[in-house]
């Protein structure tokens, strides 16, 4: 069976057809992306503040984001970002569906690594909520090596929201 996130992809599971947590929901139906760049393969856990997910797209041949077979480090930040589009259609409610996120800016992003390809665990991707208003959130991110627990890239975030008949003025 075929599905829009890619050949052999099923709801409910990875890109290498591991089952998810059964618990949680679809990342793809959480982000505004498809097929190839959905990086991220479960949220793990999530709070009203926080999320937690797992990705093991970092290692798979093509990825959108590698360059002659390199994923370098800064693509984490898209990574990051993806988990904090998953916390935000997780924590808004109905009024998420209104609502677009645009990456506003980046500060404070240190890449431990220099490139993400050749991490052979599962990558965790965490984000934390700092502020939140009408216009947007700040979040504070890192994506870790799960074997280990070593950051390979940290930062913050922040994320403007606009109804989605502004953004598409």
């Amino acid at each position: 069976m075929s599905s829009p996130d890619g050949p052999g992809r099923e709801r409910g599971a990875s890109a290498e057809g591991r089952p998810l947590n059964a618990a949680a929901p679809f990342v793809a139906d959480l982000l505004p992306h498809s097929g190839t760049m959905v990086l991220l393969d479960e949220v793990v856990t999530h709070d009203d503040r926080t999320i937690r997910c797992r990705a093991h797209s970092h290692r798979r041949d093509g990825h959108p984001l590698a360059f002659q077979g390199v994923l370098p480090a800064w693509a984490g930040v898209e990574y990051a970002a993806q988990a904090m589009a998953a916390h935000f259609s997780l924590t808004a409610g109905t009024a998420g569906a209104m609502t677009i996120g645009l990456l506003g800016g980046l500060r404070d992003v240190v890449c431990f690594v220099e490139r993400l390809d050749d991490i052979a665990s599962p990558l965790c991707v965490d984000a934390e909520r700092l502020s939140n208003d009408a216009a947007g959130s700040i979040y504070a991110f890192r994506i870790i090596a799960e074997a280990d627990g070593r950051t390979l890239v940290q930062g913050r975030a922040t994320v403007v929201q606009q109804v989605r008949d502004q953004a598409n003025a």
